[in-house]
């Protein structure tokens, strides 16, 4: 009986997992007015089905977020540990951020914003789950910068010795250096007034003052 609950979870995660992939699909195509209606034409399924899986756009939305939190955070680690000095981390870092962007832009713009009106909106499912008229990127976007920011903060803190009240201080800076990259990102990706790499020295010239002067934590990674 294990066994077969063990299959049937497993079956039930890798058709989450295509689904998933559908939806990348038809983001990276729609970008934010990505639809509902869309994916479940994309994955030869009907709405209903879609529903069961995920509930309603947020919790897609949700479902999406994770998967590309999960690789972006990976990149950034691996940059973080690169074996080069301090600055030129820093910089790897800031360029990992801003690649990602400009490498799946309709992605970002997905989780970042709002569609711009051009979306189909479906009719409320039975079960009365949410419609995508009551779906609100910025009330999902914020957790995920929210998560991006503790784990930055998390890195920092094993890197870094910042001596008493380091913890608040790892937080501070993972934080503002989250707001950072997306703010700037942002208004980059929209206006692209510089190279990426013009950025990148701004971005790693801003933050260099304190981060060059600490000294990394005894036992850590460094940084």
């Amino acid at each position: 009986m294990d066994n077969r609950r063990g299959e049937r979870e497993q079956a039930t995660e890798e058709r989450r997992r295509e689904l998933l992939e559908a939806a990348d699909r038809v983001v990276l195509r729609d970008g934010p007015g990505a639809s509902m209606n869309a994916i479940a034409a994309e994955a030869g399924i009907t709405k209903p089905i879609l529903y069961r899986h995920f509930g309603d756009k947020g919790g897609l939305y949700r479902a999406l977020a994770v998967r590309h939190t999960d690789a972006l955070l990976a990149a950034l680690r691996a940059a973080l540990d690169a074996p080069t000095g301090r600055r030129e981390r820093v910089e790897a870092t800031l360029d990992t951020y801003l690649s990602a962007i400009e490498a799946r832009p309709q992605v970002y713009r997905f989780l970042m914003h709002p569609a711009d009106g051009g979306a189909d909106v479906p009719e409320r499912p039975a079960s009365g789950e949410a419609t995508e008229r009551d779906f609100e990127v910025g009330r999902h976007s914020a957790p995920l910068l929210r998560r991006l920011g503790e784990e930055l903060a998390q890195v920092i803190a094993d890197r870094i010795d910042f001596g008493p009240g380091g913890a608040v201080i790892a937080r501070a800076w993972g934080h503002g250096i989250v707001g950072m990259m997306h703010a700037a990102g942002d208004w980059w990706l929209h206006e692209r007034p510089c190279s990426r790499a013009e950025l990148v020295q701004s971005l790693a010239d801003l933050l260099w003052g304190r981060l060059a002067a600490a000294a990394d934590k005894a036992g850590g990674p460094g940084l």
